[in-house]
C-alpha cells in the first residue's frame, strides 16, 4: 500500500464526510440565521430561543435524510471493503 493510495482513501473519506454532513449543517445554519434575525428584529435576547428550533430542525432533517446518510456511509464502506484485496496486494 503506497502513500498515494492512503492519500486517496483519506481524500475520499473526507469528501464522504462533507457530503453526508452538509445537509444537516446547512439546515442548522439556516434555522440559526432565521432565529438570529428574529431576535434582532424583536430585541428578544433569550439564549434558549435558538437552541430549541435548531434541535427540532436537526431531528426533522435526520428523520428525513437519515436513510440517505446511512446509505451513503454504508456504500462507501462496502466500496472500501471490496477494494481491500487491492490495498494489501
Amino acid at each position: 500500500m503506497t502513500v498515494d493510495v492512503v492519500v486517496d482513501i483519506a481524500k475520499a473519506t473526507l469528501w464522504n464526510i462533507i457530503i453526508t454532513s452538509a445537509p444537516v449543517l446547512l439546515i442548522s445554519l439556516v434555522v440559526g440565521l432565521i432565529i438570529s434575525i428574529f431576535q434582532t428584529a424583536t430585541s428578544i435576547q433569550e439564549q434558549t430561543l435558538t437552541f430549541v428550533p435548531k434541535i427540532l430542525a436537526i431531528f426533522l432533517a435526520l428523520m428525513l435524510l437519515g436513510g440517505w446518510m446511512l446509505d451513503n456511509m454504508s456504500g462507501f464502506m462496502v466500496q472500501l471493503w471490496s477494494d481491500f484485496s487491492i490495498y494489501i496486494g
